[in-house]
């Protein structure tokens, strides 16, 4: 069996870019808008039959019930025309939103104005669509909401009081409600659509490291299902077999059947020398496939790295005999990320120290090129944090999405690894990334997600 290549989970990075990890399923459904207006309608009526018949302050009641009535038929509009559980797409959903806006609006301008204490309840579809809408459609709505709180500056009917038209608000006054709606929808915003989306990166980072490794459980699993296969098909191919050579003894070689059937004879062999080098992949080369030195690990995880310009030094010394592992995708594919990173940064020299002792394996990673810029070196590892600066773009691909380090980082921190990630000490320059294991760990750290069935399948 061909043995995976470390690098060719690098170079799917950007594919897996484009994959949806569940982001359609985090758009706004139509049966939350729904019951969010149906809450709003409750509350406006209650609040406009309180005021007219319990304060008894005079309210546009026939007009105040149209703009009411009016979301009453949308929301009912919605329930017939899309399931609960649709989703939105974000044309739509900004739609709906603004007009929120605008019901507002238009029972505000009824009802006082910006001198009605219930227009802080603008901020509420802005915060809605700062968690789910982009940030363009999130400002847009901010934007609409700001100019139509400028027109209820100095268009409004009276607001409701006794004797009406008695109360008036002074105009620097509601020009300082306009300025704390102005500066809080900004600031909301702004604020939710941060904490929203670094909630949403993470996620598709983590999603995008539960899709690497499940490709490389699928890698693991072939070979014990390769072996089963072998083990399987043995019997009825030892059967084809034995028929083949009786039918062979009983057909005259004159016999036009003869000669096919000393094909199938040999195409059964033929099949038997396949089976039997794919059972040694869980039998004779367990050593080979299951358990690698040090050395060997750093020397495959570096190989697909090589010839591109970059000396790739490996220095491999220790206390001891030299530790072995099984060959952990998630170490292999991680280790293989870092080397390449490195290799892309570097001038023309990477080095891979290895050292060892009987409490724990060390691998250093070293290149010497720039090194870290000190804005990156705060947020490396995080998902979607670039490495690739500008002074660096000439050397790698524009638009990293920083998930490779991510990856990689989490990768070893599942097999009980702990990495830090710094710049040379001067006079030296250039970037370096120590990983450290506990050497039991290290030494037994199984295959992320090694199911168990696999093993029961092997013996």
């Amino acid at each position: 069996m061909e043995q995976a290549d470390p690098s060719s989970y690098s170079r799917a990075m950007s594919p897996i870019s484009h994959i949806d990890f569940g982001r359609k399923a985090r758009r706004l459904r139509v049966d939350t808008l729904v019951r969010l207006r149906w809450l709003a309608v409750v509350g406006q009526s209650a609040t406009i039959l309180v005021v007219h018949f319990g304060l008894q302050f005079p309210v546009p009641l026939a007009l105040s019930f149209v703009a009411i009535a009016a979301s009453v038929w949308l929301n009912i509009g919605l329930r017939l025309r899309f399931e609960t559980s649709h989703r939105l797409e974000d044309g739509p959903a900004t739609f709906l939103l603004g007009y929120d806006i605008l019901q507002l609006s238009a029972l505000l301008f009824l009802t006082g104005g910006l001198q009605n204490p219930f227009a802080v309840l603008f901020l509420a579809p802005i915060m809605i669509s700062a968690v789910s809408l982009s940030l363009e459609r999130t400002m847009a709505l901010v934007a609409l909401m700001i100019a139509a709180a400028t027109i209820l500056v100095f268009y409004h009917f009276p607001l409701p009081w006794r004797p009406p038209g008695s109360l008036s608000l002074p105009l620097p006054y509601l020009v300082g409600i306009w300025l704390a709606l102005a500066s809080g929808a900004v600031f909301i915003a702004g604020y939710a659509f941060r904490v929203a989306e670094e909630a949403r990166t993470l996620s598709d980072a983590l999603s995008a490291t539960e899709l690497v490794l499940v490709r490389e459980k699928h890698l693991t699993q072939l070979d014990g299902l390769a072996a089963a296969a072998a083990h399987e098909l043995g019997t009825p191919l030892a059967t084809i077999t034995l028929i083949a050579k009786e039918l062979k003894k009983e057909v005259a070689a004159t016999q036009g059947i003869y000669e096919d059937v000393v094909l199938l004879e040999q195409e059964v062999q033929r099949c038997r020398a396949i089976l039997g080098r794919l059972a040694s992949l869980g039998a004779d080369g367990a050593s080979d496939w299951q358990a690698m030195s040090l050395r060997h690990l750093l020397e495959d995880v570096a190989e697909p790295s090589r010839n591109f310009g970059v000396e790739i030094e490996i220095d491999a010394a220790g206390e001891g005999p030299e530790p072995r592992c099984v060959r952990n995708p998630g170490i292999m594919y991680g280790l293989g990320n870092l080397i390449e990173n490195a290799v892309d940064f570097a001038t023309s020299r990477v080095q891979i120290e290895a050292r060892w002792t009987e409490a724990r394996v060390r691998i250093q990673i070293s290149d010497d090129g720039p090194g870290f810029s000190s804005e990156i070196l705060a947020k490396i590892g995080e998902p979607y944090i670039s490495t690739h600066s500008a002074d660096r773009r000439a050397k790698v691909e524009e638009g990293g999405l920083g998930l490779g380090l991510f990856i990689a980082k989490t990768l070893l921190e599942r097999s009980g690894a702990v990495v830090s990630m710094g710049n040379t000490e001067p006079p030296l320059a250039g970037a370096t990334i120590a990983v450290v294991w506990p050497r039991l760990a290290f030494e037994s750290s199984p295959p992320p997600h090694e199911p168990d069935a696999l093993e029961k399948t092997r013996a």
